[in-house]
């Protein structure tokens, strides 16, 4: 009994040092994020880093999640005499949730994992100590312009995926199964609102954005440095910051459609 409480107590004592470790982390990290934006040339390599090389994955996974929801949705509409609405389902299952979510996870998996592999290998090269050494504040040289990076390329990533899942419904529910064209898009239109869908999903593609690189950063910077220790933090990463979209998914999704 009292090996299990000091099991327990160990363990609690472990994660309150994670939590504060992160929170001064996240401080230093957002304090030093203004100053990102004058390293236009590291920024720059960033957001080709981090989104020009998702692009592929994102643009291919946008495309298949949307002939799934036509294929899917038309299936069910079917059943209703429905098949028109095909067009509004898509679009605002991808707009509201499947767009912003989707595109995070795989950014998590390709980008947030390398970020936190090359932060780890820069400090188990002893990088970060070297620039410490030389009076440079590795959080404002290393760290924020990665951050930088993913807020401004993760939105626009997840406007891509949403686009493609559109245009993916669009062939499948128009091209193969027959629902009328014009059908599909007025309905589209006439039920998706800017404000309260397009805007609502770019809020949770920028919140995603700020977690998912904090996380991976985090993970890197605080990695053991050996080869070990860098495989282990990225897989934390990628974990971490999944389940940290999914639940911040759903806090965001019950405040702005309650």
């Amino acid at each position: 009994m009292i090996v299990w409480l000091g099991a327990l107590g160990r363990a609690s004592l472990y994660s309150l040092q994670g939590v504060g470790k992160m929170t001064f982390f996240t401080l230093a990290l957002l304090g030093a994020l203004p100053q990102a934006f004058w390293q236009m040339r590291r920024l720059l390599k960033q957001v080709y880093f981090t989104g020009v090389l998702s692009l592929p994955i994102i643009v291919t996974a946008g495309l298949f999640v949307g002939m799934v929801l036509g294929l899917q949705g038309h299936h069910i509409l079917s059943t209703y005499n429905s098949e028109e609405a095909v067009g509004t389902m898509t679009a605002l299952s991808l707009i509201r949730e499947l767009g912003p979510v989707v595109a995070a996870l795989l950014f998590a998996g390709r980008a947030g994992s390398a970020l936190t592999a090359e932060v780890g290998l820069m400090k188990s090269t002893e990088q970060l100590s070297a620039l410490e050494m030389m009076a440079v504040d590795p959080v404002r040289f290393v760290l924020a312009p990665r951050v930088l990076a993913c807020i401004i390329v993760l939105p626009m990533l997840a406007i891509i995926f949403i686009a493609m899942g559109i245009l993916g419904g669009y062939a499948v529910a128009v091209g193969w199964l027959g629902v009328d064209d014009g059908a599909f898009w007025a309905q589209m239109s006439a039920q998706v609102d800017w404000y309260d869908d397009v805007i609502n999903g770019l809020i949770k593609a920028f919140a995603f954005a700020v977690l998912v690189a904090l996380v991976a950063l985090y993970q890197g910077y605080e990695s053991v440095p050996t080869s070990e220790g860098v495989s282990r933090a990225t897989t934390r990463s990628v974990v971490h910051a999944s389940l940290g979209v999914l639940g911040l998914d759903f806090i965001l999704t019950s405040m702005m459609f309650t």
